[in-house]
């Protein structure tokens, strides 16, 4: 198993994977994601392959000049608790170093607390920080009903192991 940055004709295979843990959300298109992160000056998506070449895990990572965020850390179900998602966490972590960035933020649901314990297991802490959101687009929030109040987050992990 090896990270690399995710090759282009993996973009389906990655959104199949973002879907299948839950972290796509109706009014975000991962395909679009995927494209932008990849072609992004301050971006990447790195990718967990098998020698075979077969997507195991992906992670967002990008970077704002003053912090990084991650997004999309997934690891398909069948290969979880084998360290992918550790191995892929640090991938992100040494492409936001070799930039200089000094600290990395990301956001996990409140709810979901064995994802929030693996990221504390790994070092990261609690911020002072209260994320705020606002709709632009009001008849795409009304469109979406109840689910329009979910934290819209990119950055809402699955990785186990």
């Amino acid at each position: 198993m090896h990270v690399t940055e995710l090759p282009e004709e993996l973009i389906d295979a990655a959104a199949d994977l973002w879907h299948q843990a839950g972290l796509t959300r109706p009014w975000n298109d991962p395909h679009e994601d995927c494209r932008r992160a990849l072609t992004g000056e301050e971006s990447t998506v790195l990718a967990a392959l098998d020698a075979a070449g077969r997507l195991s895990g992906t992670v967002m990572v990008g970077q704002d000049g003053h912090c990084g965020w991650i997004y999309y850390l997934a690891v398909d179900s069948r290969q979880q608790g084998q360290g992918l998602g550790k191995l892929l966490l640090a991938g992100a972590e040494d492409w936001l170093r070799q930039r200089g960035v000094p600290k990395l933020m990301l956001m996990v649901r409140q709810e979901n607390a064995e994802v929030q314990d693996f990221y504390r297991e790994l070092g990261y802490t609690d911020q002072d920080t209260v994320v705020l959101g606002r709709w632009l687009d009001t008849e795409l929030q009304a469109g979406l009903g109840a689910e329009a109040d979910t934290v819209v987050s990119a950055g809402e992990t699955q990785a186990e192991g």
